[in-house]
């Protein structure tokens, strides 16, 4: 099985130019070892890690303007890693994890295009309850809750690694899932404010999702 094929290109930020290695399109696959298959990824989720989707660029330029002082941040879902690579290039404390098992390497190597320092990085899957992560006061994701039970799943996942003063922010393209995981979200405390995607100007096509910001507070 050959390699999967890569593309190089930058992605601008004002004057803040992040570089990034990734798959060339969202056919590509390879899975010699079969490591991806006994994680329960098929051939065609394989691809979707490792290229930079709407909601992840939507996700990076909103996060940009955030107050991310003193904050230890968390990435959940990170694939190619945008906004962790960008939130690590502005020296933000961030944590990334994914399920996919070549997650890690790309985000390594694009934290070196970046000259940077390497991004603490854990393969993880949102079923594990056993975690040396830590706590975290701010979670962000984009484009999770793409099948139906991600919801109780990631409101999980996040409980489980949120400060109980925290605060998450979630980019969803409108699948159709997010009512579930607000109710799950309000279980732990979390209160919701949702708002359409006004500007889409830094993307090739119109965004019709929504960014949502979860809060609770001691």
């Amino acid at each position: 099985m050959p390699n999967p094929r890569v593309s190089y290109q930058t992605v601008e930020f004002g004057k803040i130019d992040i570089h990034l290695r990734t798959l060339r399109d969202n056919q590509e696959y390879s899975d010699p070892d079969g490591v991806a298959e006994r994680l329960g990824i098929s051939s065609a989720q394989w691809s979707l890690f490792g290229v930079v989707w709407p909601a992840g660029r939507v996700m990076s330029h909103f996060i940009l303007d955030y107050d991310t002082r003193n904050k230890r941040i968390l990435e959940v879902g990170c694939g190619i890693g945008l906004s962790s690579i960008l939130l690590n290039h502005l020296r933000a404390d961030i944590t990334a994890t994914d399920y996919h098992p070549e997650a890690e390497a790309f985000l390594n190597r694009n934290t070196d295009l970046n000259r940077d320092q390497r991004i603490p990085f854990v393969r993880m899957d949102w079923k594990d309850t056993r975690t040396t992560l830590g706590k975290f006061d701010l979670i962000i994701g984009s484009d999770l809750l793409y099948e139906d039970g991600h919801a109780k799943l990631l409101a999980n996942f996040i409980e489980l690694h949120a400060n109980q003063e925290c605060a998450v922010i979630l980019v969803d393209p409108g699948r159709g899932n997010h009512n579930k995981f607000k109710k799950q979200m309000a279980l732990s405390g979390f209160s919701c404010e949702r708002n359409p995607v006004q500007d889409s100007h830094n993307l090739n096509d119109e965004f019709s999702g929504t960014i949502s910001q979860y809060r609770r507070s001691r």
